[in-house]
């Protein structure tokens, strides 16, 4: 990914698709989706730890000051760029425009995955996202008897929804059956973190199919 740290001007490549964005969980999502989907994109990396995200050219494709965004430089119907943010919205957005396979054409595939899609963007991102806060970044500031009952309530929470998705995973191959959908996409990232980016691989062990699902995932090239 090209560096923005002196930008003043949105940096764009010769791609249709420019990506903008970090390796966290959200952020990991667009690039495996556009690298198993075989699309040609520009990467440029948003440092959030220093505050990249707020430059104005970077707020006026995402005003939510959040990775990822993507601008389109060639969309259909209208002239001129297009930018997006929201991952589950951008990973829709791909998926039509290109009538990807990850997203099912028929009505109960394409609302199986999308209803996953929704459940993480809702859930399972922002419980883990929360829990990884109280466990890994907030101890630096805070004293333990602050932080008791953050990690007990995202703690619980993210563990229910790590349960869901381990009914959910019984018997198959990805989250809504035996083809990888952009609901996985969305989902897998953000069952990494507690390893990945919070330092406790123990967290959610005994989740065997979650365990299991991850090992697939993870043995994909474009993972």
């Amino acid at each position: 990914m090209s560096d923005q740290s002196s930008n003043t001007t949105r940096p764009k490549g010769d791609k249709d698709i420019q990506l903008y964005s970090l390796a966290t969980p959200n952020g990991i999502k667009i690039a495996w989706f556009l690298e198993e989907a075989g699309l040609e994109y520009d990467a440029h990396t948003i440092n959030i730890g220093k505050n990249e995200q707020f430059q104005p050219w970077f707020l006026q494709i995402s005003p939510n000051n959040r990775i990822p965004a993507i601008v389109d430089e060639k969309p259909e119907g209208v002239a001129g760029p297009v930018g997006l943010f929201e991952s589950g919205a951008i990973l829709q957005y791909l998926a039509e425009k290109y009538h990807s396979k990850f997203l099912p054409s028929d009505v109960l595939g394409r609302a199986a995955t999308l209803q996953w899609l929704n459940w993480q963007m809702g859930g399972l991102g922002p419980m883990t996202g929360q829990f990884g806060h109280f466990i890994k970044y907030a101890p630096n500031s805070q004293p333990a008897e602050k932080l008791e009952y953050g990690q007990k309530r995202y703690g619980d929470e993210a563990r229910r929804l790590f349960g869901v998705l381990d009914k959910q995973l019984e018997g198959k191959q990805y989250v809504t059956g035996d083809e990888i959908t952009i609901a996985d996409f969305a989902i897998a990232p953000w069952l990494l973190a507690p390893t990945k980016f919070y330092g406790k691989p123990e967290l959610f062990s005994e989740y065997k199919n979650v365990a299991a699902y991850l090992e697939r995932i993870t043995a994909r090239p474009a993972f």
